[in-house]
């Protein structure tokens, strides 16, 4: 009698965040298994563009679960669409991801449907599918073992955002790494990002994959300065930012500013509804040793409330929004979206764009196409709203805010794992970047680092 041994194949399909910034979705399979890292929606020009309205390339019906490195929508946007095309397994990742995620599913929900509208397609899903989705998913702490199936899972701290994650997948006795989103350090109140000492493959994002950011106090001295040029020109600076993690650290950073007696106390508004829904689950997690840094949780044991503090004003109601005109400048406006492509920020850029003395900043990554990415490449006018807006407004931009690792901290990640590498697959960036970063691994580590194609399956 012959007793054979059964050989499994282990695949890896990039479905999303190849060749781009947006879109993560990466399939696993192994002895018959089959597992997803991320969910997410592409974007660019569009909040939601149109590969979105696609059918998926696999059969939701077949994953046995999803793992979210964390809950940008870019990451998450397609869960409720997969529950409505038949998912009925496990959603998973850390309890703060967890709370973010529904909150932002939900805001964006509307927006979807109105784009939706403009391009003659059915909504992604409905509020019905979001609540299916997250009656599925499960907050669990880093490094707590699962195993589905062949593949035995841990999550590590990205330092990305609040509840970020690296993926550690061991199966077939290979280890492989989904990076997520990495984490820009240090960061003023969240833990740092982990270090992971051994794999065999890894998927390592690149969106500042060809840029080093300005060090933390170059970065403050540089708002600084923002501010108190606004202040001169008696101006209003606005600030698109992404509701999470961005609005929580401007305004953890103004305040660090203001008490300090680096910059006087001007009135300062979050223009967003989602930040300040958001900022409450920071609240939640603000005294936890394992998502926030010790100096951050001395604060809040002290009494100070790290988000709330004089001059700082969450306008929540659309009439509350449209009080901020009424307010003399100086001051400061923060609203989302971090890309312009929806939200209040639209209307106060139709409003203060116009005008040399005001002052947009942006403190976060630009997608290729967005309205910020053509501001910040200095187009003279704009539409928004279908209106022509001209941009005189002196335009700014501070890297080192970025919640991204810049090339320097994805090589220092990178480094632990040299030694055990077989591949190294180049993901979640633009062209420049993908390419910047691959070859930077290559020079400097001599491994195998690939820029992987949309759809691309390799057998590990």
């Amino acid at each position: 009698m012959r007793w054979y041994t059964k050989t499994y194949i282990m695949k890896l399909t990039f479905y999303g965040g190849a060749g781009e910034v947006t879109g993560a979705n990466y399939l696993l399979e192994s002895g018959g298994a089959k597992i997803l890292i991320d969910c997410g929606l592409r974007q660019g020009k569009n909040y939601c563009e149109l590969p979105n309205f696609k059918p998926f390339p696999y059969n939701p019906k077949e994953i046995s679960a999803v793992f979210v490195t964390h809950s940008h929508i870019d990451h998450t946007g397609r869960l409720p669409q997969l529950a409505r095309c038949g998912f009925k397994e496990r959603v998973i990742s850390t309890p703060p991801a967890k709370d973010f995620a529904e909150a932002m599913l939900l805001d964006s929900e509307h927006v979807l449907l109105e784009e939706a509208s403009h391009c003659g397609e059915k909504p992604l899903y409905t509020t019905e599918d979001i609540d299916k989705i997250c009656s599925m998913w499960e907050g669990v702490q880093y490094h707590k073992k699962m195993q589905i199936g062949p593949f035995e899972i841990e999550l590590w701290n990205a330092g990305h955002i609040l509840g970020s994650s690296s993926v550690v997948v061991l199966t077939e006795g290979k280890r492989i790494v989904f990076s997520g989103d990495l984490g820009n350090i240090p960061n003023p109140f969240i833990t740092d990002t982990e270090y992971i000492k051994e794999a065999d493959y890894t998927l390592i994002e690149s969106a500042y994959g060809d840029k080093i950011h300005e060090g933390a106090d170059t970065r403050k001295e540089e708002l600084r300065k923002t501010i108190i040029n606004i202040i001169k020109n008696r101006g209003v600076l606005l600030i698109p930012t992404f509701a999470l993690e961005r609005t929580q650290e401007i305004i953890f950073e103004l305040n660090d500013l203001a008490e300090s007696k680096r910059i006087p106390r001007v009135p300062i508004f979050i223009d967003s509804p989602l930040a300040i829904k958001l900022t409450s689950v920071y609240q939640k997690y603000s005294r936890d040793p394992m998502y926030f840094n010790a100096e951050s949780i001395a604060r809040t044991e002290g009494g100070d409330a790290i988000f709330s503090f004089p001059g700082l004003k969450a306008t929540l109601t659309t009439e509350e929004s449209k009080t901020i005109d009424k307010i003399p400048a100086p001051k400061i406006v923060i609203a989302g979206a971090g890309m312009s492509q929806g939200g209040r920020i639209r209307r106060h850029e139709m409003r203060y764009l116009p005008s040399s003395k005001n002052t947009i900043l942006f403190i976060g990554f630009q997608v290729q196409g967005s309205l910020g990415r053509r501001i910040l490449e200095g187009a003279k006018t704009v539409q928004i709203n279908s209106e022509n807006v001209p941009v005189r407004s002196k335009v700014v931009s501070i890297s080192g805010y970025s919640a991204h690792a810049d090339q320097s901290q994805l090589m220092k990640w990178l480094a632990p794992m040299k030694k055990t590498l077989k591949k190294v697959f180049v993901v979640q960036g633009e062209e420049d970047q993908l390419k910047s970063l691959a070859q930077n691994i290559h020079q400097n580590f001599k491994l195998d680092a690939v820029v992987p194609s949309m759809g691309e399956t390799v057998v590990l």
